[in-house]
């Protein structure tokens, strides 16, 4: 049959479609492309020194060096060793490197405007007060201290300077996790009955790293508590949890590398979320939130999107192997979380993650530890700090 009559105006003489929302990458393009400036706030460039460049600092590292917004003035590393590969890599000639115990040469810049915290979780207190009382904004990995009462103090500390302190939970900068944030506070699937987490690490840690990590539920179970009480806006009111070291070198060192937990919530809201620290198959991250309008979840990315094989008989379609570790599932949510920053320090921006959420998060993570090591429900209250947007 002749389809002619079903022929359609040129698209030259139509509206054009415009982008959809969730081609992130193309509004980056388009905002490169048009070259406009902010109108509001400041387009001064940020003074910038590094503490720490292992993992966490090599991702920070390659999102500061390539910023037009930044002046990378220091890097603070103890193992000089790695200086001048870091220097020939990064082609860095104007960067001066310290190691800590001359840390305070970064405090007394006036040219550094904020420091990068990505250093080993026992040096985090001294370098976040040290940064704040100089008037220095800090964005530190999490956590921002080895305690509870020492975090606390940090965040009163950033109130009295008036200076930010970003606790950096990357997630909630992934662009997939983002936009379903949006569908569900829109009432999308309704009130959510149920959501759950499943996060699975590759590779396995270090024993060097875990002895210093501060323990599963810091480490790591706390990113995806913070996705949860993010994604619903609101904190549990009691937590269950239960945990368990199948590898005996973890065991040894008194951690775990196997946890759930179940999380209830005022609203009624159950939150499943289970974690292992180590996944054969690659890193491993799946979100579901359901209520009775229906369901929506958020898979796994791969590095080869959309490629399926069929070439061993009866085994069925195979997919492209997940992402390996962290750093690379969460790539743009690492580079989107630094832009965040800097937006704040140049005024465009109010900070994401402010210090009530930050403690309420580390709250629940302890208490989740506290269950997996009794064995029992673990009740919480929120008082009106917790409420509270401060800094």
């Amino acid at each position: 049959m002749a389809t002619a009559h079903f022929s359609t105006p040129s698209p030259y003489k139509t509206e054009r479609p415009s982008a959809p929302e969730e081609d992130f990458l193309y509004t980056r393009f388009a905002k490169d492309f048009s070259l406009k400036t902010e109108s509001e706030g400041s387009n001064k460039v940020i003074g910038i020194a590094l503490f720490g460049a292992g993992r966490a600092g090599t991702v920070h590292l390659r999102n500061l060096v390539k910023n037009p917004r930044v002046d990378l003035l220091y890097i603070v590393e103890d193992l000089e060793s790695k200086w001048e590969n870091i220097r020939k890599y990064w082609q860095i000639e104007n960067v001066k490197f310290l190691s800590s115990k001359d840390q305070e040469q970064v405090f007394k810049d006036s040219r550094v405007d904020a420091v990068i915290v990505a250093s080993p979780t026992f040096t985090h207190e001294s370098i976040v007060t040290g940064a704040l009382l100089n008037g220095k904004d800090v964005f530190c990995e999490k956590p921002i201290a080895e305690n509870n009462t020492s975090t606390e103090n940090c965040f009163r500390l950033a109130r009295e300077r008036k200076q930010h302190l970003f606790c950096a939970f990357n997630k909630r900068f992934d662009p997939s996790y983002q936009h379903l944030r949006k569908r569900v506070q829109a009432g999308e699937v309704g009130h959510v009955h149920m959501i759950k987490i499943s996060g699975k690490s590759s590779p396995l840690a270090s024993l060097d790293y875990l002895k210093t990590s501060g323990g599963c539920f810091h480490d790591t179970v706390v990113h995806d508590i913070d996705v949860m009480c993010w994604m619903l806006g609101e904190y549990p009111s009691r937590v269950a949890a239960c945990s368990q070291a199948h590898i005996p070198e973890i065991a040894a060192i008194g951690d775990h590398d196997t946890a759930a937990v179940i999380f209830t919530f005022p609203s009624g809201t159950i939150g499943i979320l289970d974690w292992c620290r180590y996944s054969s198959y690659g890193y491993d991250h799946r979100l579901e939130v359901f209520g009775p309008k229906g369901i929506i979840m958020c898979e796994n990315e791969r590095p080869l999107s959309g490629i399926k094989s069929q070439t061993n008989g009866l085994e069925g379609p195979l997919s492209v192997s997940n992402y390996y570790t962290f750093s690379s599932r969460y790539c743009t949510a690492y580079a989107n979380e630094m832009e965040h920053f800097l937006d704040v320090l140049q005024g465009k921006a109010e900070m994401a993650t402010r210090g009530p959420e930050a403690m309420a998060v580390i709250r629940i993570a302890t208490a989740c530890e506290k269950s997996a090591r009794t064995g029992r429900f673990v009740d919480m209250e929120w008082g009106p700090e917790f409420d509270e947007r401060g800094s």
